[in-house]
């Protein structure tokens, strides 16, 4: 078991690694095209919409609540010889479409609506003809354009979940690189063909979103899984999962209601406040989405499996386990982002509408989000602990708790940090998560961290803090990183790179961190 999760996990990362490095190509060509301006900001309001209901329904609260019973029932099918599985997976792609399709539909037909409950401060210059009333109608726009993907994600998650569940973790892993493609195709061959390069992205987001549910059909046909969709809204499989869901739905997207948040208030700020945070953001979803992301969507399915047969240590260790892999490259993640994060910013992003400006006013957002990296990660590991026991009672109440602190935090620290302010409102509402999650599997004693993780993580930090003063006497300062030319940009990047890379391995070696403290915890499942 252990080198299935090590193996499925590096498959995992590897897939999402290719997905992030191609984000990270959209991103720069969005920065070029429109930088930070006015039409960035809409274009990532319009966007952010459907990737927060994606969260709910489709791998959030939706899979949170889907994978533990289609792991029962998978069990159980194996167990016994029979075909509930796939009966389960009729009633709820039937009982999904229909929910996601009415919500689909609402969402394109009252944008404006919708525009004016999360974009407020522009819906106020709108009805005052201000400044701002131009964003407010571009996003009304925009946002029944890339409303369709909410659609094509929530299926392509189901599918994802399911193949998941049947251990090819590769394929629903290789699926977000097809979005990244059609937002990049977009936005190099029809925008220079429009007059706002805005409507090119959003049309990227509903041919990635296509692309994405297409490409998975193919496999779940192969793996046995693709069945006639069947409305069942009171079957037992259903009604198991939607009890699930409900609570999940403020559990595991807590994140994203803070973000929401977040833009609510940007909408009031200065011009650029959604776009430099969500630049920040998208850094931060480097490591996040390639380290805690990963490990997550392999110990779910393990950790369901595990209850189901009762397995308690075992439960214990893969989360222990979890925390040990996200821990280790979390921390240089954080240190080597925190030091370099102006020259990548520079090196990524600054080209046609994305100035020096820009780079400092993303960085400052960056900084803050760095921060709460782990806190992040950690998350993305202990949730599962609860949804894997069918318990989502817990975690609700927490985030609740973490999400009413968030918005404390906002409106105590925004009027006086602008946009960086809400920066440090979301990573500090996360650390609290985290550390509520932690004491509540600690308190149900299902998972206390043990003593060799946590001399283990003591290590990390300390090699990680060395690894970042090696970096900082290496890179040069800002005003001689903008003296260079694009290409020894690029150079000096990798030498700090490499070189904090090479000081933070040889710092694990000479404190005594092996291979075999990584798979300590697993012995059990081997």
């Amino acid at each position: 078991m252990s080198k299935k999760l090590i193996k499925s996990g590096l498959i995992v990362s590897a897939m999402t690694l290719i997905s992030r490095v191609l984000g990270l190509v959209r991103d720069v060509v969005i920065a070029n095209i429109m930088g930070a301006g006015a039409s960035a900001d809409v274009f990532f309001f319009a966007n952010k919409i459907p990737n927060f209901l994606r969260r709910l329904f489709a791998e959030g609260a939706f899979a949170q609540a889907f994978v533990p019973v289609l792991s029962e029932y998978h069990t159980l099918d194996e167990e016994h010889t029979t075909n509930e599985t796939r009966k389960l997976i009729a009633q709820v792609s039937g009982t999904l479409g229909v929910i996601i399709t009415l919500v689909t539909l609402f969402g394109m037909i009252a944008s404006p609506l919708i525009v004016a409950l999360f974009g407020f401060g522009w819906f106020l210059d709108w009805l005052n003809d201000g400044p701002a009333s131009a964003k407010f109608d571009l996003a009304s726009t925009l946002l029944k354009i890339t409303f369709p993907y909410l659609w094509f994600v929530s299926f392509t998650a189901l599918s994802g979940a399911i193949l998941n569940t049947y251990g090819r973790f590769a394929v629903s892993a290789f699926t977000p690189v097809l979005l990244n493609v059609g937002i990049i195709a977009c936005a190099i061959y029809l925008a220079p063909v429009m007059d706002n390069p805005a409507f090119a992205l959003a049309w990227g987001v509903f041919l990635g979103g296509f692309i994405q549910f297409a490409f998975q059909l193919p496999f779940l046909y192969r793996a046995g899984a693709l069945v006639k969709p069947t409305w069942s809204w009171h079957s037992p499989g259903v009604t198991k999962i939607r009890k699930l869901i409900i609570p999940a739905l403020f559990g595991v997207s807590v994140t994203q209601i803070n973000l929401l948040l977040d833009t609510i208030i940007a909408s009031m700020l200065i011009t650029g406040s959604i776009s430099w945070l969500y630049y920040a953001d998208r850094l931060l979803e480097f490591p996040l989405g390639l380290f805690g992301i990963g490990i997550a969507t392999v110990i779910l399915p393990s950790l369901a499996k595990l209850h189901t047969k009762k397995d308690t240590q075992e439960f214990s260790d893969t989360i222990d386990w979890g925390l040990r892999i996200v821990s280790l490259f979390g921390w240089p993640a954080l240190a080597g982002l925190m030091v370099l994060a102006q020259p990548i910013i520079m090196v990524l992003f600054m080209r046609g509408e994305f100035t020096e400006f820009e780079v400092l006013q993303v960085s400052y957002a960056l900084f803050a989000y760095l921060s709460g990296l782990l806190s992040f990660m950690f998350i993305k590991v202990l949730a599962p602990g609860f949804y894997a026991r069918q318990d989502t009672k817990t975690p609700v109440k927490i985030a609740i708790k973490a999400m009413v602190a968030n918005m404390v935090f906002n409106l105590m620290l925004a009027p006086f940090f602008g946009y960086v302010g809400l920066a440090i409102a979301t990573t500090l509402s996360a650390t609290l998560n985290a550390m509520m999650l932690y004491h509540g599997l600690k308190s149900a004693n299902v998972f206390q961290l043990s003593g060799k993780t946590w001399w283990f993580i003591a290590r990390l930090v300390f090699s990680a803090g060395v690894m970042a003063l090696i970096v900082y006497q290496v890179s040069p300062e800002f005003d001689v990183w903008l003296a260079y030319s694009f290409v020894e940009q690029v150079q000096q990047l990798i030498i700090c790179i490499f070189g904090g890379i090479s000081s933070y391995l040889i710092c694990l070696l000479l404190l005594g961190i092996r291979l075999s403290d990584i798979k300590v915890t697993q012995n059990r499942l081997n």
